[in-house]
């Protein structure tokens, strides 16, 4: 019964993931949901950027804290292991989805492309961003980085195998294909405001922290095979660079 539940656990989070996922494409676009990156009521400037730096950095801890080893240490003496990653999931889109409710629009226009062709060109470099970060996660296996290849396994009665090195594909062009991805969604706006501007440049130096924090980890799980990957392989541009 402990593992049904588990894995009905695991597809919960994984569902409100998946749904979380899709908003934030519509979000950060402008196009197909409710409320956009640049749409609501108006607040003062230096009070939407307190409370939009606020709801960043509430991302940016749980994000990071839950994903380092002490953390998973302590956590999992209250948390089940098998359940521990669909956990971090769950935490991580409701967070997410607090940003989406709570953000504050700042529209001042910071550029806007008036062709509308090269437009839309920007736009679709956008999505083409999105899908680079979905397909860079199904490389390295998506479910297992969302929690659910781990409750499946435990239902069947199975334990997850040790962590192996590999670097599928985009990965032996650049290391970090979803944090890449992710820049590219984020700063392809053919209209880029002010409050878009704030979430592109505060996620992109969340994300440098991040690629920071995850190749330490790294480099401890996996020691010098890492450290030759990342002397080989340019963090977020392909054919290497020193800076890179």
């Amino acid at each position: 019964m402990a593992r049904i539940i588990g894995f009905l656990f695991g597809l919960l989070a994984y569902a409100i993931f998946l749904g979380t996922f899709l908003y934030a494409v519509g979000f950060v676009s402008g196009v197909a949901v409710p409320k956009t990156i640049d749409s609501g009521p108006v607040a003062p400037t230096t009070q939407a950027l307190i409370i939009n730096i606020l709801l960043m950095s509430l991302f940016a801890v749980q994000h990071s804290v839950m994903a380092r080893k002490p953390f998973k240490r302590w956590w999992t003496r209250f948390v089940p292991a098998t359940i521990e990653r669909s956990t971090y999931v769950l935490l991580a889109s409701l967070v997410l989805i607090l940003l989406f409710w709570l953000w504050h629009p700042m529209p001042q226009i910071v550029w806007e492309i008036a062709n509308p062709r090269v437009a839309a060109a920007m736009m679709g470099v956008s999505f083409a961003g999105w899908l680079l970060v979905l397909v860079s996660s199904f490389l390295i296996n998506h479910f297992e980085l969302f929690g659910l290849h781990q409750v499946a396994i435990n239902l069947a009665g199975r334990t997850m195998p040790e962590p192996r090195f590999k670097t599928p594909a985009l990965y032996k062009l650049v290391r970090h294909p979803i944090y890449l991805g992710f820049i590219v969604a984020f700063w392809a706006a053919p209209v880029m405001t002010v409050g878009h501007l704030l979430f592109a440049a505060v996620t992109t130096a969340y994300i440098f922290v991040g690629i920071f924090l995850e190749e330490r980890d790294l480099i401890h799980l996996f020691g010098e095979e890492y450290k030759r990957y990342r002397a080989q392989v340019g963090m977020l541009i392909p054919f290497r660079r020193k800076w890179s």
